[in-house]
Order: structure tokens, then C-alpha cells, then sequence
């Protein structure tokens, strides 16, 4: 259901230039408590590695065995996850000494598939110098594992296998990367990834009453009403009884008639005034967390999705133009309920998406522009026919007073009157007030429950979705490791080179702008568009290979190569900003300095509880900058001596530990 609805302002300062979008899932899967045991720190460690985050898993699995978690199948993966991304060479004095006594601990397991995984993982270890010819053994023994545990040793010690194994398991390898690649309707759903957690829905509150107010001024002038109303018709039934008891009768219906037809269309014609006034929107300077910025960003996404969501007949622009003040009324309420800092319009495009959608089928069902039946030109009628009755009465009661009392009680009579008639219109308005505030709140109260339970409902199914859709870390982390191998194969072919022609290898993987990113908390970025840069190291120079690389269908594009020869690379250095990010700068002697983005800031996407400086190397992890940097830093400091003292050829035999 990607309704590929993006509509995210690209423009940004400094290093966020190109970024469209970016989100931190707020999973728990990899998190582990302060009081977890070995076992679940072990398995946190596990899917640490499957997602391709081998430091984190080698922390994991190390504290796990050292609280006495230890056997064959932990071992297995502790040993990849000290490999993995890494070369022999990279591996210090004491990570080489840990590997050899983890090797003479073997026989202490006990016998089993993962013991047998273990000692196959110690065997490629051993053959890394070893004549391509004399591998049979070890490749019989790595071809009789479990589908599972083989794939996930060449994955994991694909800088540390000889060229000649490689050579051997290439095919089957790559063959497995091709079935896997689009596996699992990736092409559906790696647009979820990227897409931001919804934020919970809201709506506009009721408005506080007034009716306590109202009430508080009502009772000074009706209290004045009754009096000088009672005196009043005291005088009139004092004069002529029998024809004030009918005109009373006659003036006491006309008032009753005229209050109840009169509150109709008095609130009638108030509630219409307030449907048509706009929510509040405070001025650019009065909040800076909305600011122009997010409310125009609301207004753009409203004008999107009212575009897209048309009633059946009706134009895009007919549309828009009709609509335009009920975007503006609903853009008006959306930028006021989520003014709060750093919430992007991203978040909020459900509940945008899902107004539009509500504005159409009410359309459709003529509900759209009418708020309520206007039954006001009836109750208007009766309410001044009964005034004008009321008026007509009370003049004949004054001349049933005056025919019977002296001039000084008329005078008395006529203030009484006007004392009526004041204090009446005063009681009638603050009457009016309480009494349609009440209903007001009422009516309000009941319309905000209801859209908030509708938009309740509608977040329950958007965020679903997502769940359901969006790609786990180990689906997205196979499906990237399945683009790098085709990649590698493809260069492999174009060079017609080997495995076994090559000293080493390694892969950069930056993001390629303009793109979007995401990950999970603790884990590390991925991105909707990569720059995949290969180098492939022979003995007779370096051979590298660039191309772009959009995540969602693996298209690739701008793809460019060059060779040079081990002297041509003068420098490498790394510059690190806070604020901006690390690039990677390499120097040739015979052309221009080449700066590479390797990754973008992300301190203000950090959690309460996360570290950045552990965040940052798991990105640099992940993109391969850690093998990257050493192997391109020891050619330029050293030259071909470099390649020669670190081919595998070369390197001392690996054995356990005594």
C-alpha cells in the first residue's frame, strides 16, 4: 500500500543537504536489560551479527561467555563475529592470541553440529597460506554443513577465505545471492524502512465554558425581572382582574413561545459563526517550534493529498479550489495540535493523508459543507411573532392599568415596564450564553471523542501496516549483502580476474545523495540510496570501481572505474566533524584529491540512551570504513611492500594455542 506519497522538503543547511528523510525505529528486539543473563545476551548477540553489526556482537558474545555461557554453537559465532569485516591483518596481537585459545578449547565441547562448524572455521583459518590443491579436504567438510551455517561462514570470513576456496564456492555463492536479492517482496516493502513512526493521533479539545460566567450574571437582572414584572401585573389584576388574567395568559405564552423558538435560532446562528472561524495559528515569532516552516510543510502536504484523494468526477484543481478553505481550517488545526519541537511533517502524514481521504467520502456523501439541518428561518418566524405578541400585550395590559388606577401608579406602572424590559433583555442574555456554552461543550465534547476515536482507528491500521510491511534488520541486512556480492561478481567478470588473482579486497559503502535513511535503535543507518565503491587489490595495482545504487529496485547507475598503481596513492586522511559527519580523502599523485562522504552527522538522531560514540563506529562498521581505511593507509605509507608483507601467501600459519 505504498502510495509513494513522499512529500518532504528537500532544502536543509549544512550537512543535511540531500538527506529527504530520516527516522530511528523504536525497536526492542536488540536491546538488553542490566540484569539479562548470558543466554539472552548471547542471542542479542546473535541478531547483532545477522543485521550485520559485528562489533556490537562481538561485545555481546564476549560478556555472555565470560558470566559462563560457553559452548560449541556460542564459540561458532563469537569466532565470526570477530572476523567478520575484517582481514587477518587487521586483527591485533591480542584478538589473535584470544582466537588461538578459543581453537585449543575445540575438543573441550561437546560433539555436534556446532562443534563441527567451529572446527571448520579453525581449518579455513589454517589453510589461509595453504596451496590451493591441498583445500579438497576442507572444502568437503564446509559443503557438508548446514546450508545456514556454510552461508553464513563465507559471509562472515569473506576477507580471511583463501582465493582458491573462494574460486571454489563462488558460483554456488553467487547463485544463492540472485534467488535471494528480490526475495521476500522486497521491492513492496523496502519503502516501509524508511517511512517514520507515526505519531499518535489528536484532535482539537472543546473550548472551555463560559456557562459558570453567564450563570454568575444572570442572576442580578433576573431577580430585577421578577420583581418589576410581579409589580407589574399586581398592578394590572388590581385594576381589572378579570381581563388581566386573560392578558397575562396570553403575554406569559408569547414569552414562553418566544424563549423557546428565540435559543434555537440564536444558537443556530452562533454555531455557525464558530464553524467558520479558523483554529488559532500563533504568529512566526509566537513558538518557535512551529514556525512558518512546519506549517507551510502542513499546508504542502494537505494540497498533496487533497490532489490525490479526488471524489469520482471531479478534477484535481476543481477540487483544490473548492476546498481551499477546508484545507486551510484543518492545515490550521494540525500545525497548532503538533507545535512541538522536532516533530517532522513526515510523522503527522498519516493523519494529513487520512483527513483528505475522510473530506472526499464525506463529499461523496454530502456531508462535507453542511454542519447541521438549518431550521433557522422557522424558529426566527415564530420567535418574533411571539415578541411582537408579547408587545402587543403588554401595551394592552398598561391600558388595563391606566383605566383603573390614578396618574402617579401609571407613572409607576410604565417604570416597572421599562425595568422589565431591561432586566429581561439582560437575563435573556446571559441565558442564552450559559445555556448554549452548555450545549456547546456537549456537542463539541462529543465530536472531539468521536474524531479522535476515528483517528484513533486510522493510526491503529497505518501503524499496523508499517508493521507488517516494513523489512526486518536481518531481511534488509541479506538483502544489501546480496547487492554486494552480484556487485563483486559483476567487477570480477568485467576484469576477468579471480579470486585466487587477488591479494585482498574491500567495499565502502557511503549513502548516495539525495536519499533517505533510517535504522533501528542501536543499530546502524541504511540508506534508500548507496554509493558502492570497490577496490580489488592485485599484485599489480589497485582497481577501483564506484557506482550509485538505489536500494529499493537495485538499479544502479553512474558507475565509474579507474586503475592506478600502488605508488600513485600519496595519502589518505579522515576528517571528522561533529556536526557534519567523516570523510574519507584520497590523495593520487597524478590527479585531483578525492573527498568521500562516508557518513553524515547523526548526534541530533541519537536516543536519551544512546552513545555516540558507539553509534558512530557501528556505522562506520557497517560501512566497511574500518578495513577500508587501514588497507588504503598501509598502501599509501608503504607501497607494494605493504601488499607483499600482508599477502596470505606470506603470513605466519594460524595455530592454537599451546
Amino acid at each position: 500500500m505504498n502510495d509513494g506519497s513522499s512529500v518532504t522538503n528537500n532544502s536543509a543547511t549544512g550537512s543535511t543537504v540531500g538527506i529527504q528523510a530520516e527516522t530511528v525505529h523504536n525497536s526492542t528486539v536488540n536491546i538488553v536489560h542490566p540484569d539479562a543473563s548470558p543466554l539472552e545476551k548471547f542471542k542479542v548477540g546473535v541478531r547483532f551479527l545477522e543485521d550485520g553489526v559485528p562489533s556490537r556482537a562481538r561485545d555481546m558474545i564476549s560478556d555472555a561467555i565470560a558470566h559462563g555461557h560457553d559452548n560449541a554453537e556460542v564459540r561458532f559465532h563469537w569466532v565470526l563475529a570477530m572476523l567478520s569485516t575484517r582481514a587477518y591483518h587487521d586483527l591485533s596481537a591480542e584478538e589473535l592470541q584470544r582466537l588461538r585459545h578459543a581453537c585449543g578449547l575445540i575438543e573441550t565441547y561437546a560433539e555436534g553440529e556446532w562443534k563441527d562448524a567451529l572446527r571448520v572455521v579453525f581449518e579455513l583459518l589454517a589453510m589461509r597460506s595453504t596451496a590451493d590443491g591441498e583445500t579438497g579436504h576442507v572444502l568437503e567438510r564446509l559443503l557438508a554443513l548446514s546450508p545456514r551455517q556454510r552461508d553464513a561462514i563465507l559471509h562472515h570470513l569473506d576477507l580471511v577465505l583463501s582465493g582458491g576456496l573462494k574460486d571454489s564456492l563462488w558460483a554456488e555463492y553467487r547463485e544463492r545471492a540472485e534467488g535471494a536479492r528480490f526475495g521476500n517482496d522486497r521491492g513492496q516493502r523496502v519503502w516501509a524502512y524508511f517511512e517514520p513512526d507515526p505519531i499518535g493521533p489528536r484532535a482539537l479539545p472543546p473550548r472551555p465554558s463560559t456557562a459558570a460566567a453567564a450563570q454568575a450574571a444572570l442572576k442580578v437582572p433576573a431577580g430585577l425581572f421578577v420583581i418589576a414584572t410581579a409589580f407589574f401585573c399586581t398592578l394590572a389584576l388590581v385594576a381589572d382582574p378579570a381581563a388581566a388574567v386573560i392578558e397575562l395568559l396570553v403575554a406569559l405564552g408569547a414569552g414562553l413561545t418566544a424563549a423557546y423558538s428565540g435559543r434555537r435560532w440564536w444558537y443556530q446562528v452562533y454555531r455557525l459563526k464558530e464553524k467558520k472561524r479558523a483554529p488559532h495559528i500563533p504568529h512566526a515569532g509566537a513558538s518557535v517550534s512551529t514556525g512558518d516552516g512546519f506549517t507551510n510543510r502542513v499546508r504542502h502536504s494537505f494540497d498533496y493529498y487533497f490532489s490525490t484523494r479526488v471524489p469520482y468526477g471531479s478534477a484535481p484543481h476543481e477540487w483544490l479550489a473548492r476546498t481551499v478553505h477546508i484545507r486551510y481550517s484543518l492545515a490550521a488545526e494540525i500545525a497548532l495540535l503538533y507545535r512541538e519541537s522536532r516533530i517532522s511533517v513526515d510523522r503527522v502524514n498519516w493523519l494529513i493523508r487520512y483527513l483528505a481521504e475522510d473530506a472526499r467520502d464525506r463529499h461523496d456523501r454530502g456531508t462535507l459543507f453542511d454542519h447541521r439541518p438549518n431550521h433557522t428561518p422557522a424558529a426566527a418566524a415564530l420567535c418574533v411573532v411571539a415578541l411582537i405578541t408579547l408587545g402587543v400585550t403588554t401595551l394592552t395590559l398598561l391600558g388595563t392599568v391606566a383605566s383603573g388606577i390614578g396618574a402617579s401608579q401609571m407613572l409607576l406602572a410604565l417604570l416597572a415596564v421599562v425595568g422589565a424590559v431591561w432586566s429581561g433583555r439582560a437575563a435573556a442574555s446571559s441565558w442564552l450564553e450559559s445555556w448554549g456554552e452548555e450545549r456547546r461543550l456537549a456537542e463539541e465534547t462529543q465530536e472531539y471523542e468521536e474524531q479522535l476515536t476515528a483517528r484513533q482507528v486510522a493510526y491503529q491500521k497505518w501503524k499496523s501496516f508499517l508493521e507488517f510491511t516494513r523489512p526486518s534488520e536481518l531481511e534488509m541486512e541479506t538483502w544489501l549483502t546480496c547487492d554486494k556480492t552480484l556487485f563483486v561478481d559483476e567487477a570480477l567478470r568485467h576484469y576477468q580476474l579471480a579470486w585466487r588473482d587477488l591479494v585482498t579486497h574491500t567495499i565502502l559503502m557511503t549513502p548516495a545523495r539525495p536519499y533517505k535513511r533510517g535504522r533501528v535503535k542501536g543499530g546502524p543507518w541504511r540508506y534508500s540510496r548507496y554509493s558502492f565503491r570497490l577496490f580489488l587489490v592485485t599484485q599489480d595495482g589497485v582497481r577501483e570501481i564506484s557506482t550509485e545504487f538505489d536500494f529499493t529496485d537495485a538499479k544502479r547507475g553512474n558507475e565509474q572505474r579507474s586503475n592506478y598503481r600502488f605508488d600513485a596513492l600519496s595519502s589518505v586522511q579522515v576528517t571528522e566533524r561533529t556536526h557534519v559527519g567523516y570523510d574519507l580523502e584520497l590523495i593520487l599523485t597524478n590527479g585531483p584529491a578525492r573527498n568521500i562522504r562516508v557518513k553524515d552527522a547523526d548526534t541530533h538522531q541519537l536516543t536519551p540512551d544512546e552513545n555516540a560514540h558507539e553509534i558512530a563506529e557501528i556505522n562506520l562498521d557497517a560501512a566497511g570504513f574500518v578495513h577500508t581505511f587501514r588497507l588504503l593507509e598501509g598502501i599509501a605509507a608503504d607501497g607494494k611492500s605493504w601488499i607483499e608483507r600482508n599477502n596470505p601467501n606470506n603470513l605466519p600459519p594460524f595455530r592454537a594455542a599451546d
